[in-house]
């Protein structure tokens, strides 16, 4: 059963979904996204690990905050492993979450038993150039008439499975949960330096691409490359939307951690 609750920090509550028991994984969301994209995911890991997904700070029933870069909310999440009285875990992120789990991973590696990237672009020197001059992802203009709430169901449509509105609903309830700050995480995921983070990552990495992810997967087998000896696998058919193929995540998150013994991760239960 998934249960749920608040950590205080310095930014302000955090808020969190927790399921199961055992060593604990903490899972990291895209933008502008919340705790929700794990929900499927949880209970499958759950049966194995205490699983745990944080609103990320300025994101869905956290506190809000003024301050949207990937320090900052990397750095929140730390305050909350502390909160929660956890020492050392495995960190698992897709798009946005990936990126402020390399973040974390970079500046507390004691703290991170095994790492996982899910659509997790490569924000180098030319990324950040290009994504300078693109035009916002989720941003629309407010219309009187709610003409923006289709226009933002338009944008993201051709990035979920068709006959799958259920899946479009939750991305839009969060969307609007942060509204109008929809751009924040984009933003900041723009602007990270992630070049000069990437050579402190000590922990054991599986990189994962979704095929069907035409944001992210292009950057699979180049961020592999920065990890000196990263793992890569691919979710066949996998879209931007993680819980469209959370079955198949799941497997391979949980055979990833299954030797968590061979490389301390037996510290973090």
């Amino acid at each position: 059963m998934t249960s749920f609750g608040y950590a205080a920090t310095s930014y302000g509550p955090i808020h969190y979904a927790e399921c199961g028991a055992g060593p604990p994984v903490v899972l990291l969301h895209q933008s502008p996204r919340s705790w929700d994209e794990y929900r499927e995911i949880l209970p499958l890991l759950g049966a194995r690990f205490r699983a745990i997904a944080p609103d990320t700070l300025g994101f869905g029933a956290s506190a809000r905050t003024d301050d949207h870069r990937i320090e900052t909310y990397a750095a929140a999440l730390l305050e909350l492993l502390d909160a929660l009285g956890l020492p050392k875990v495995h960190l698992v992120g897709h798009h946005t979450g990936g990126v402020v789990a390399v973040e974390v991973a970079a500046a507390a590696p004691e703290r991170i038993g095994r790492l996982v990237l899910s659509s997790t672009p490569l924000i180098d020197a030319a990324a950040r150039e290009r994504r300078a001059a693109r035009p916002p992802v989720d941003a629309v203009a407010e219309r009187a008439d709610g003409g923006h709430l289709a226009e933002l169901w338009g944008r993201r449509a051709g990035f979920y499975p068709q006959g799958r509105p259920d899946l479009l609903h939750r991305f839009v309830r969060d969307a609007l949960a942060v509204w109008p700050g929809v751009e924040h995480g984009h933003a900041a995921v723009s602007a990270y330096v992630m070049e000069d983070r990437l050579p402190r990552i000590s922990a054991p990495v599986l990189c994962v691409g979704s095929s069907a992810d035409p944001h992210a997967f292009p950057d699979l087998k180049p961020l592999a490359a920065r990890l000196p000896g990263a793992e890569v696998a691919v979710i066949d058919g996998g879209m931007v939307p993680l819980e469209y193929k959370a079955d198949a995540f799941a497997e391979l998150v949980l055979a990833f951690l299954a030797d968590q013994g061979a490389d301390q991760g037996q510290e973090t239960a």
